[in-house]
């Protein structure tokens, strides 16, 4: 049996996660832009809750097209807040949308959203040595400057804790503990 990241260990679907994405260094924009709306949607909420969802936010947010997201308007906010398939709550709809418009001006900024973000890590994955989950910070002076330069540029939902969180999803950071399989591993992947 695998020695896994003890946080991972809930179901099938945390565990694939855990083994196919977490920690696994993203430059798409798309998938950036994926994993900034629904680390703003588990505010208050377990990232399991929001996983179990996430098939169902990618068909009412156009597969996470950040164009048409930021298009939305009072008619489709009200669809979404029908789907019961999402967590409908009318701030995280809404600051979907201004994220949306926030990451489209960060892109014609910056070339891409990638580019902007990756320069606080010099375009490198933070390689930490974490013992065991309690190691793991839930914010750091990093997350702290992104989440300040994000809520500057007015983006919302983006507190340090949720910039940390997205900085472990999108590989920013390896926050595998030293013991998991996958530790080693994802500093050679990259997801597209």
């Amino acid at each position: 049996m695998k020695n896994r990241c003890e946080w991972c260990q809930k179901d099938e679907l945390y565990r694939n996660y855990h083994d196919q994405e977490w920690g696994v260094p993203v430059y798409d924009d798309r998938v950036l832009f994926e994993f900034l709306i629904l680390e703003g949607v588990q505010a208050g909420l377990s990232w399991h809750t929001v996983l179990k969802k996430r098939e169902n936010y990618r068909k009412a947010y156009d597969d996470f097209d950040p164009e048409k997201v930021a298009a939305y308007d009072e008619q489709k906010v009200a669809e979404l807040l029908q789907n019961e398939g999402l967590v409908r709550n009318r701030l995280k709809i809404a600051a979907s949308i201004t994220n949306a418009q926030r990451f489209l001006e960060v892109q014609k900024e910056f070339g891409s959203f990638s580019n902007y973000i990756w320069s606080f890590v010099n375009h490198q994955p933070t390689i930490n040595h974490f013992e065991s989950l309690k190691d793991l910070p839930a914010t750091t002076p990093l997350s702290d400057k992104i989440s300040k330069d994000l809520k500057k540029r007015g983006f919302k939902f983006v507190g340090s804790t949720i910039v940390y969180a997205h900085m472990q999803a999108t590989g920013m950071v390896n926050d595998h503990v030293v013991s998991c399989f996958r530790h080693q591993e994802v500093v050679s992947e990259k997801l597209s």
